[in-house]
């Protein structure tokens, strides 16, 4: 391999922006075989490998890219499923930039090598020819409650099954995958892809209820003292919308990016009239916030007929927490980005429908001791926005029904769930992680919770007189 092609990464064939702003369909096309391989064979085999220690679930990267590159495509998967339950959502939402990519010695003088597009590749693979389902532990005849079907649930339902545990996932939504399901919308994590890891999850013997709401349906008292379950674990995301709290807010066409995403994604509102889920967008559509969050509705916007779109932000475009493959892809798209930018109202017309947003400039301050550059209103540069459509996507918290309705539960002041170390709550054999303890993050970051949790389950069951 020449020098240029080993610090030149194997570009991701995808959908030309002309032809995807128009339908919902992946955009990411993935690597070919011959792809793959090529980019496999750019990876330095470091004998100290720094992308394992950039994993969250801890993943054998250089092992698994010498036996792709080999040829060796089930092995390689093989080895990648010895950590990683979900590696074909992985390999198409995580951050590896940031993450594993970020730790590639490669990266210090070139592109990185491109993991998670070959660890989606061996994913995609293994579907067309056949998921391997692993051997399980034997029974233990012990019994765990899973809350949430999101990422932290999935891969501690999963991880709990293969040790040999019983374990039942309860899911509020009637579809199973939580935010995968609900909130990542098909072009960038198609639903199929979901459905086919959440049936190899159920494949190692998990149960998962769906239309069950815990706090409701039972409480986590209820779970263990009269349903059964000898330890619980609480994956239930943060998927409690916030908002800007500024008049007008209440305006007909104004949503909160979960309503938004879940009335597209979920309950295929892109596909009505064929599903009967209408979503009303306009000519002009405005986003307000810079996560991927943001990426995903303002593109949702520009599929379902809009015919402008802003992402208005209240910082600059480096400190924007989106992956910058999105920010590149909706540029590509058309989106246009209003930066040190903030709304202080909207204004309607007299039938209650929003129609102008009122705006402020901002200015960001000297780092502070995080170094976060803090965004300030300049005084007297307030201007105004036409706009007939609003996505407010300013971050998530934790819906609070569960900590309302379990006694002796330690939270935090924003409503997170506390844990020790081991991921255990205040409360013997409750155990939690995920975006309820930390927060809105990454599907990665809760799958490393998820892993971690049913390792110290685990431990507390086989301790457990």
């Amino acid at each position: 391999m020449s020098k240029q092609d080993r610090f030149k990464a194997v570009p991701m064939p995808k959908q030309p922006p002309e032809v995807r702003i128009h339908n919902f369909n992946e955009v990411a096309l993935g690597y070919t075989e011959e792809q793959a391989i090529k980019e496999a064979e750019r990876c330095l085999q470091c004998p100290e490998p720094k992308c394992v220690l950039g994993c969250p679930v801890g993943i054998d990267i250089p092992a698994f890219i010498k036996l792709l590159r080999e040829g060796k495509f089930r092995e390689a998967i093989r080895k990648i499923k010895e950590k990683n339950n979900l590696p074909a959502i992985c390999g198409r939402v995580c951050p590896q930039e940031t993450q594993c990519q970020m730790n590639c010695v490669l990266g210090k003088k070139g592109d990185p090598v491109s993991i998670g597009r070959l660890e989606r590749f061996l994913a995609d693979w293994e579907r067309e020819h056949g998921v391997e389902i692993p051997e399980k532990q034997p029974s233990t005849g012990k019994r765990v409650a899973v809350i949430g079907s999101g990422p932290a649930g999935l891969t501690a339902a999963a991880d709990l099954a293969r040790l040999g545990h019983e374990v039942v996932v309860f899911e509020a939504l009637h579809e199973p995958g939580g935010v995968l399901m609900y909130g990542i919308p098909e072009f960038r994590l198609p639903k199929r892809i979901v459905q086919a890891e959440v049936d190899y999850v159920k494949k190692l013997g998990v149960t998962i209820k769906t239309n069950a709401v815990i706090g409701r349906l039972f409480t986590i008292p209820e779970l263990l003292k009269d349903e059964g379950f000898d330890a619980v674990f609480i994956g239930t995301g943060a998927g409690l919308p916030r908002f800007l709290r500024v008049p007008g807010e209440n305006l007909c066409g104004i949503y909160s990016a979960n309503e938004f995403l879940i009335r597209i994604n979920l309950m295929k509102g892109y596909m009505f009239p064929k599903w009967d889920t209408p979503i009303k967008i306009g000519k002009k559509v405005a986003v307000i916030g810079g996560g991927n969050v943001a990426m995903d509705a303002s593109r949702c916007s520009l599929r379902l007929g809009a015919e402008e779109v802003h992402i208005v932000y209240r910082r600059s475009k480096a400190e924007m927490p989106a992956r910058k493959e999105e920010v590149e892809n909706a540029e590509e798209e058309g989106i246009k980005f209003d930066f040190l930018a903030n709304p202080v109202a909207f204004h309607g017309d007299e039938y209650g429908w929003v129609r102008k947003m009122e705006c402020v400039r901002m200015r960001l301050t000297e780092p502070d001791e995080s170094g976060r550059r803090r965004p300030v209103p300049i005084e007297g540069s307030n201007f105004f926005m036409d706009v007939d459509t609003v996505v407010i996507a300013i971050g998530q918290t934790p819906n609070p029904l569960i900590q309302q309705t379990t006694p002796g539960l330690a939270v935090s002041k924003r409503g997170t769930i506390i844990v020790d170390e081991n991921m255990q709550t205040s409360i013997e054999g409750v155990y939690a992680g995920g975006d309820v303890v930390t927060g809105a993050a990454t599907v990665i970051s809760a799958m490393g919770a998820g892993k971690k949790a049913a390792e110290s389950i685990h431990k507390y069951l086989m301790n457990k007189r």
